[in-house]
């Protein structure tokens, strides 16, 4: 366990945390929240290719869902011939279920990282974790636009994560078309309402690195689901 801590703080943790400072000092204008904005892009940026395949392969399974939905009537008492029948429907179409999760998996690590980074990282003691050639800076203002303190809770900025998550799951079940009759709405409402509910317990610099991952996230889909 030590050692997966230990690989965890030195591949994903300490390099996070040390661009995030150097976005911070060498930036125009030494604005925390400007940094943040600017990590989570880059971050998104080298991301985007797996989010895409992601992307892709839900609007995949999206197209097939009609076919999906006749193989289940036609076989209601025969759940074996129902998913043989689902895989040989995959396999006609060229379509890997697993490619839509996997992605998804490879980005966890990284994303508990930034977690981490945006959460425990505005603690001074968590300077000693800068490398030797990052200078050490002597006052830290963590404000967003001289208004928010992103050390500290924002009710305001965690209103506007859970509105930003209503959008994409709004546009995911648009997109999504049939697919989406086992998402209530129910469902959409919840999550947004949990988000707000989490993140008005923690840093804003979460909230923000949130709402700035939201809006990446439904320009990238809207970008893809266009083309398609």
């Amino acid at each position: 366990m030590n050692f997966l801590t230990e690989f965890f703080n030195k591949i994903l943790y300490q390099p996070l945390f040390n661009a995030l400072f150097f976005l911070y000092q060498f930036l125009p204008g030494r604005d925390f929240g400007i940094a943040v904005i600017v990590l989570t892009a880059l971050i998104r940026l080298v991301l985007s290719p797996l989010m895409a395949q992601s992307l892709k392969s839900q609007k995949a399974l999206s197209g097939i869902q009609e076919k999906v939905k006749v193989i289940q009537n036609n076989h209601k008492d025969n759940k074996e011939k129902q998913m043989q029948e689902i895989l040989e429907l995959y396999q006609k179409e060229k379509i890997n279920p697993l490619n839509s999760l996997i992605p998804v998996l490879i980005q966890l690590p990284l994303l508990i990282a930034l977690y981490r980074v945006f959460w425990r990282g505005l603690q001074s003691e968590e300077l000693s974790n800068l490398y030797s050639f990052i200078p050490r800076p002597e006052i830290i203002s963590f404000s967003f636009l001289n208004l928010i303190d992103l050390s500290q809770p924002s009710l305001f900025l965690a209103i506007l994560a859970g509105f930003a998550q209503l959008i994409q799951m709004k546009s995911n079940k648009e997109k999504a078309g049939q697919a989406a009759s086992a998402v209530s709405n129910q469902m959409i409402f919840m999550f947004p309402f949990l988000t707000i509910f989490i993140l008005i317990r923690m840093p804003s610099a979460v909230a923000l690195y949130w709402i700035t991952t939201t809006v990446l996230s439904i320009g990238q889909q809207y970008l893809i689901f266009r083309k398609a």
